[in-house]
């Protein structure tokens, strides 16, 4: 039984630095709070930056930049997956499309191109920790979470995307953090609420879910994130976060890896709802994980003193060994280290190095600016029964809008109306949900043609029975799907983004207002 919790006094002695160093703490503002500053002095090594942090690309760099006023090796850590899931252009739309899309394509060249570009972007701004890739299988299609945050369903497929993603980001300077292991895509329930579970064998698993993790480890990368997740063929009793046989004896024994470990957010109902953060804080690092994210949903100096006096009186008790809390402080260092000065960074390999000499950008940095705009265009799936016609009429846009989950956020844009506004002035949008939407959506639009916008039809019924009566009553709707396209394609033109970043509705109302490109 653990003691009863006692506050343990700041300073600057190593258990208690070792403590402060594991941590990963998110913080409100668009600047350092000094409770935040005063913690980077006393041994924190890492923070971690959200929507609620970034104001402008400018604005990001002075605030990295006063990050390093205290400490120079810090670890700014960011959720920058590109597509839905983005912090750097969490209010506009992400200028990059994506992970489905880029499976979508499978040109791997261009994969990696995608990621040095994000790579290239978040290094000018201070970022140097990207928790990014998601290795995910999307195995299961009513997956809440992952879904277009995926490759694919194929894991040779996401294997050698998630390899080019790792190599293209490093390649920036930027530490990737593959997620979420051991791989989070069987799931039918959102981590964030809930604890899934995943009822695979142990044959499955290792053919399905650890093949993309194997060629993440191959490429260099230098964090892997664990899942909330329960997997009883691997550990019948504890989550992935919490499990020595999954983080120890499977990540590090048996798959051979040595870098950085990072849980996922500890504030998930996951694992907050039944272990509560401090505990399983405790657990964590017991169970092998290096650095403790927190601060997605809990962000201040009450939660880093709580999580800090939790892991050095469990230290003290003798529950959490004192060695294994200072070999993750210094996985975590040796992160910082790589960072701030490339100790031990490799060079590029011949297929960085050949893509570059490739693909030249116009300031001669090897890779383009519009990348992600080029790859939304061809991750593009058309369908339709005949040659479309392009509309020279301005439409009404009928967004079927459903529940973002929380990775996502409901703070970003989606959708294709704001570039149809702009190729076609005057363009009418509506959001709408729920069992009458597709009467309601036929009355709002009146004569105009109808560019109905969907996400994820397949695992929303309401959204389904909506098209049907759009369907039934304007046969020349135009769909769009920005989610994973699983249901049949149908209107007199199906466009399947494979995502709904800003990129990926510009690519699509190109082709509604020009056509398809050449």
């Amino acid at each position: 039984m653990t003691p009863p919790m006692t506050t343990i006094a700041s300073g600057t002695d190593t258990l208690t630095r070792d403590a402060l160093t594991v941590l990963q703490p998110g913080f409100p503002g668009t600047t350092a709070p000094d409770w935040l500053l005063r913690r980077l002095g006393e041994g924190l090594a890492s923070v971690g930056l959200f929507g609620r942090n970034i104001a402008s690309p400018e604005q990001l760099a002075a605030l990295t930049a006063q990050l390093r006023t205290e400490r120079d090796d810090v670890l700014v850590a960011i959720d920058e997956e590109g597509g839905d899931v983005t912090r750097l252009e969490v209010r506009t739309g992400s200028s990059f499309p994506g992970n489905h899309a880029l499976g979508a394509v499978d040109d791997v060249s261009l994969t990696l191109e995608v990621a040095a570009e994000l790579g290239r972007r978040l290094a000018a701004c201070g970022v140097n920790l990207n928790w990014a890739p998601s290795a995910d299988v999307n195995s299961n299609p009513a997956n809440p979470v992952i879904g277009v945050r995926s490759f694919g369903a194929d894991p040779a497929l996401v294997a050698r995307h998630t390899a080019a993603y790792v190599t293209g980001l490093q390649s920036a300077g930027v530490a990737a953090c593959t997620k979420h292991f051991p791989g989070h895509g069987d799931t039918a329930v959102d981590s964030h609420h809930a604890l899934p579970r995943i009822d695979a064998a142990a044959a499955v698993l290792t053919e399905r879910e650890l093949t993309p993790f194997r060629a993440a480890i191959a490429a260099g990368t230098r964090a892997v994130m664990s899942a909330h997740i329960l997997v009883p063929a691997l550990d019948p009793a504890r989550p992935a976060t919490l499990s020595p046989r999954i983080l120890t004896a499977l990540l590090r024994d048996e798959l051979g890896y040595d870098g950085l470990i990072v849980t996922d957010g500890m504030e998930m109902q996951a694992v907050a709802a039944t272990y509560g953060i401090e505990r399983g804080s405790v657990l964590a690092i017991a169970a092998g994980a290096d650095a403790i994210c927190v601060g997605g949903g809990l962000a201040d100096d009450d939660t880093v003193r709580r999580l800090r006096d939790a892991l050095v009186t469990a230290v003290r008790s003798g529950e959490l060994p004192e060695e294994r809390l200072a070999d993750a402080a210094r996985r975590v260092r040796a992160l910082a280290r790589w960072t701030a000065t490339g100790e031990g960074r490799p060079a590029p390999g011949p297929a960085a190095e050949d893509h570059a000499a490739r693909t030249p950008s116009p300031d001669g940095g090897g890779v383009r600016a519009d990348v992600g705009l080029i790859a939304a265009r061809r991750a593009l799936r058309l369908t339709g029964d005949e040659v479309f016609t392009p509309l020279v009429d301005p439409p009404f846009v009928a967004s079927l809008t459903p529940v973002a989950n929380i990775a996502v956020g409901d703070e970003t844009p989606w959708g294709v109306a704001a570039e149809l506004v702009r190729l076609l002035p005057g363009t009418r949008t509506e959001g709408f949900t729920g069992a009458d939407a597709g009467h309601a959506a036929l009355a709002a639009a009146g004569e105009r043609r109808i560019v109905a916008v969907v996400r994820d039809e397949h695992r929303h019924a309401w959204m389904g029975a909506a098209l049907d009566v759009l369907l039934a009553a304007r046969p020349d709707t135009v769909v769009v799907e920005m989610g994973v396209p699983q249901a049949p394609p149908r209107g007199a033109l199906h466009i399947a983004t494979h995502g709904a970043a800003r990129v990926c509705g510009r690519a699509a109302a190109e082709v509604v207002a020009a056509g398809p490109h050449g």
